[in-house]
């Protein structure tokens, strides 16, 4: 629907307003399912069964949150168009984690959790191969970037979400990472620095993932 919502953004001529209201619609059918079915806590929108101090009160989540602003901050939209690209982010936000830690994680995990949480990370991060097709303008090294870090940070998150009980804090840092990329200032970033970035991105969720993995509840 995302990639629809493309030339439907170029006939309207504002950014993301399409995208913004396929968004919403999407969200709002995913909450009213899980409403139906009472599927709240099943799905992990709840509070957490583990205290935020077993979690390092979630420190490497709001590093990793304002990681998009560590090259500046730079304005690439009109005011419309900024509003609809925050909506879309913090929807995406929303929507990826209900998919891929709750729907995929859960139907799997009733087999093998191990499988659960490679194939929801996996997928996750696959899945923004199609920022190749979608005319989003990312080049072939960006985009093999953004899917290892996407794997590394889907493998962060589900475990958060196994361990904790609750896709609420990984909700929040998704939205918040996807929105502050908003206004991110990555236009002269080489290919050695975005290497470089990806590389000390990395190094956050994976020792994170270690650490949660490691410690007793």
């Amino acid at each position: 629907m995302q990639s629809l919502a493309n030339p439907l953004n170029k006939m309207i001529g504002i950014e993301y307003a399409a995208s913004a209201a396929f968004c919403i619609l999407q969200c709002i059918v995913l909450l009213i399912f899980i409403q139906k079915n009472n599927l709240y806590e099943k799905y992990g929108l709840c509070k957490p069964i583990v205290s935020a101090r077993y979690f390092l009160y979630y420190v490497p989540l709001f590093i990793l949150a304002s990681s998009n602003l560590w090259n500046g901050i730079a304005i690439h939209y009109s005011l419309v168009e900024t509003v609809c690209r925050i909506i879309c982010m913090l929807s995406v936000g929303f929507l990826e984690e209900v998919i891929f830690r709750g729907l995929l994680f859960k139907a799997i995990a009733r087999d093998n959790i191990n499988s659960a949480m490679i194939i929801s990370s996996v997928t996750f991060g696959i899945g923004h191969i199609i920022n190749l097709f979608n005319g989003s303008g990312m080049n072939v090294v960006s985009n093999l970037c953004q899917i290892v870090f996407a794997v590394l940070v889907g493998f962060m998150l589900v475990t958060i979400f196994y361990r904790g009980g609750s896709l609420i804090p990984c909700i929040l840092f998704h939205s918040a990472i996807n929105t502050l990329g908003t206004f991110s200032n990555d236009l002269n970033l080489t290919t050695e620095l975005q290497l470089l970035h990806l590389f000390i991105l990395s190094a956050i969720p994976v020792t994170y993932t270690l650490i949660l993995t490691e410690r007793q509840i």
